[in-house]
């Protein structure tokens, strides 16, 4: 199947869930996860009406938006270094991926001096895997409150990767529980922090994630297939 054909059926498929769920379908947008694919993929995917996509590697994405035809919005999803924010400061339209203050200090002043404000998640590593990056859920709150100081920075929900799960319902607690999390963050109205968006579910559970709350999906595969190509070595 094309890219198209593949955009189509995750579309249906998210509508179909969120209708399920008793939702509105444009209450969910969907992240286009192109890393590792080469810009004509992002191209294809643009011109069968995709809009916002997603990159994990610093470098890749700071490529790929020179590279890319269409015009398109960027997320980064990916773990980010301190000393790598200069090479996407004003590029992306949120981060996904913010896990701790001294990070979020650094894309404060990096945005600051282009003049930007940056809208951010705040990563929760919910299962506490040490492969995984992400502020714990004892942590989040203390940490939002750090960073809703920073006035280049607008926090407008959370993000969260479960641990994997051959059946989709085994991720089905960690959505929960960070749905919890930002109810609870929500309730004590925090100046200048809004918990509009719950970032969570890839291809494999996202319809999972749509019935518990998701309003950002970041599906990859079951867009642009396997990998394209191997990643630069330097990222």
């Amino acid at each position: 199947m094309s890219i198209a054909d593949n955009l189509k059926e995750v579309s249906a498929r998210i509508e179909a869930a969120a209708m399920k769920s008793g939702r509105d379908p444009a209450s969910v947008r969907l992240v286009a996860v192109s890393k590792t694919q080469p810009a004509s993929a992002v191209d294809e995917a643009a011109r069968s009406g995709q809009r916002l996509f997603g990159e994990n590697y610093v470098q890749e994405l700071a490529a790929k938006v020179a590279q890319v035809a269409e015009p398109v919005g960027w997320h980064y999803i990916g773990a980010l270094q301190s000393n790598k924010v200069r090479q996407i400061a004003g590029l992306v339209e949120m981060i996904h991926s913010v896990d701790r203050l001294s990070l979020a200090r650094e894309i404060d002043r990096l945005w600051g001096g282009v003049g930007r404000v940056c809208n951010v998640l705040i990563q929760v590593n919910i299962a506490c895997e040490a492969s995984k990056c992400g502020a714990s859920s004892e942590e989040v709150l203390e940490l939002v409150h750090g960073i809703a100081a920073l006035p280049q920075l607008r926090i407008r929900g959370l993000m969260t990767m479960p641990p994997f799960f051959d059946d989709p319902e085994g991720a089905r607690p960690y959505f929960r529980e960070l749905k919890r999390i930002s109810e609870r963050i929500a309730a004590e109205h925090i100046p200048g922090v809004e918990m509009a968006e719950l970032s969570m579910g890839m291809s494999g559970d996202f319809e999972v994630a749509i019935a518990e709350g998701a309003t950002l999906v970041r599906v990859g595969s079951a867009i642009f297939g396997e990998r394209q190509y191997r990643r630069p070595s330097v990222l």
